[in-house]
């Protein structure tokens, strides 16, 4: 009995050098990258217009946290895009889940928007520019419209397959026990879904964070899309790779919200037998 205790606990401590492990990989060749970029401008490799070393990047960094770009402050920058993007991110997930729910749950109404949805959904929202500029003109709405329709078509189509990935046995056997439609819902199908949504959504969210550039093309003048666009017209690269730098961290941030959400939502994602 022994052995077997011992042997069954070393997976564990395992497992948990395992993640270290795999953290300090990560580490290494971030580290590893970093040093190589600052190297390669130390030692002329690239030119500086094209790559500008990463301690100029950083000084560039300092400068705008403390002058600003284009009479606005580099936080203003960033929280702009943050406001847009998330209350565009809200409003798609607060009205995407429920859609696509729907639609996994009602053959009909996925007949009716599905079409709709599977349409614009590949399509670069890009090409909405002008049609949207004539809706909405040039302020606020038409932003937030692009980065809202870009997160809520993947949302919706996510949440409908879903409900349809829902294990039909688990339904049946609901079904069996007496259990109501609303029951159904509410204590199988949302349970079983809830994890497949998440990813979902932070998907969507991804996609949604791309659509930044494109909404801020709208005649802003102000947004970290708007601060690379801009500055990528007068050659300022050290500007263009703060500003990709800034996109890439909040994105991240973003998603590790997500991800802590999920934890805390749905703790039996990936433990089912």
């Amino acid at each position: 009995m022994a052995g077997q205790v011992s042997g069954k606990a070393a997976p564990a401590g395992a497992a948990g050098g395992g993640q270290w492990k795999y953290a300090a990989i990560s580490v290494i060749a971030v580290v590893a990258f970093l040093l190589s970029w600052q190297v390669s401008g130390w030692a002329g490799w690239v030119d500086p217009l094209l790559l500008p070393p990463l301690g100029e990047v950083l000084r560039t960094a300092l400068d705008l946290a403390e002058n600003g770009y284009r009479q606005s402050s580099l936080w203003h920058h960033i929280g702009i895009s943050v406001a847009r993007a998330g209350v565009a991110f809200a409003a798609a997930i607060v009205i995407g889940v429920p859609v696509g729910l729907a639609m996994g749950r009602s053959r009909w109404l996925s007949a009716l928007l599905d079409p709709f949805v599977q349409f614009l959904r590949p399509l670069p929202k890009i090409a909405l520019i002008p049609l949207v500029v004539l809706w909405f003109g040039i302020d606020e709405g038409a932003k937030f419209f692009l980065i809202f329709i870009s997160t809520l078509l993947s949302v919706l189509v996510g949440a409908a397959a879903a409900v349809l990935n829902v294990s039909q046995q688990r339904l049946r056997a609901a079904a069996t026990l007496g259990a109501s439609r609303h029951q159904v819902f509410w204590y199988v199908i949302l349970p079983n879904a809830l994890p497949e949504i998440f990813t979902t959504i932070r998907l969507a969210v991804g996609i949604g964070w791309t659509s930044l550039i494109a909404a801020e093309m709208v005649a802003a003048d102000s947004g970290l899309g708007w601060m690379v666009i801009n500055a990528g017209t007068y050659l300022r690269t050290d500007i263009v790779m703060l500003g990709i730098f800034l996109l890439g961290l909040i994105g991240y941030l973003f998603d590790a919200l997500l991800v802590f959400l999920q934890r805390r939502l749905a703790p039996w994602a990936g433990k089912e037998a």
